[in-house]
């Protein structure tokens, strides 16, 4: 009798209580019985999940993979049966999403009131941070990513596309002067990144030609919200995605500088997650509501009050 649900909801036990005799006790099994069954399961799989010790366990790679695999497995499992138990009732409960702070807050937020209202059953832990997330190691269900893709085993689907702007207040070029030239940059204050993925230069046209200009400043900071501020604090000049810039150029908050020469630098903007085949429906809702939302909004389509408010 084929039984890999009930091996898997003993793996994931083991891991999460640190030890088989622990994870015998919470299963209402012997500490001989869960070594069995997860010896069962490596013989089955063909690899060794856990390296055994007098200490601790220590997952190896598949380990983790199984681990992860398995926990969702296990919650589609559990939520299917809830929901036929419930005569097919809405998805229900928690996703993890991660987003950069900028389009996190004028895309994302702006769009949960309405899912809740859809989705009241859902709940969403949401995480905004410019740096990269693993979805696996971090137990994230959706991230929106800006900028190019690695090569992985994670489905993407495209929100859009955004031009970075090189921007600052009437303040500050008032105070230092109007580059009119890329190189003209390179006496001005620019503030930047300090995340490990960022690039350190500034992709501009010059005749005719990408370069690659290396800038510096007083500021180096972990989400482009900050730098939008600074930027209209008249600190320096900054270079922001498009969404998130348009409203305070729009109120003569902000200056576009250097159009021209800006014109080649766009960046892409997904949303990952994991395989399709085994998604909850939960994750499948949220995906399905807010994608086409943001869309909207990359194409300058207002959501509302709050976004307004933000970019």
């Amino acid at each position: 009798m084929d039984n890999r649900a009930g091996e898997m909801m003993v793996f994931v036990q083991v891991v999460e209580a640190g030890s088989f005799s622990e994870a015998a006790r919470l299963l209402l099994m012997t500490p001989s019985t869960v070594s069995k069954l997860v010896a069962r399961l490596e013989t089955r799989l063909g690899v060794r999940l856990v390296e055994r010790s007098t200490r601790r366990l220590v997952l190896t790679k598949e380990g983790e993979f199984y681990y992860e695999r398995s926990q969702q497995l296990l919650a589609d499992l559990n939520e299917t049966e809830q929901q036929i138990a419930q005569g097919g009732a809405e998805p229900e409960g928690m996703i993890r999403v991660s987003s950069s702070v900028t389009f996190g807050v004028a895309a994302l937020e702006p769009i949960l009131p309405d899912f809740w209202q859809a989705y009241p059953g859902i709940v969403v832990d949401l995480s905004l941070s410019d740096e990269t997330v693993d979805l696996y190691l971090d137990r994230t269900d959706v991230a929106i990513r800006v900028g190019k893709l690695a090569d992985s085993n994670l489905i993407a689907r495209k929100i859009g596309t955004t031009r970075r702007r090189i921007v600052a207040s009437p303040a500050y070029l008032e105070k230092w002067g109007v580059p009119e030239t890329p190189e003209d940059l390179l006496r001005h204050n620019c503030l930047g990144f300090n995340f490990r993925r960022a690039n350190p230069v500034w992709p501009m046209r010059e005749g005719g030609r990408i370069v690659e200009r290396m800038l510096s400043g007083s500021l180096l900071v972990n989400n482009g919200e900050t730098i939008r501020r600074m930027a209209i604090a008249g600190v320096g000049i900054g270079r922001i995605a498009d969404y998130h810039v348009r409203g305070p150029i729009a109120r003569g908050e902000l200056i576009e500088l250097l159009a021209d020469s800006t014109v080649s630098d766009f960046d892409d903007i997904n949303a990952l997650y994991r395989g399709a085949q085994l998604m909850p429906a939960r994750v499948r809702a949220f995906i399905d509501f807010t994608v086409p939302r943001m869309q909207k909004f990359l194409a300058g389509e207002p959501l509302g009050d709050t976004i307004a408010a933000n970019t």
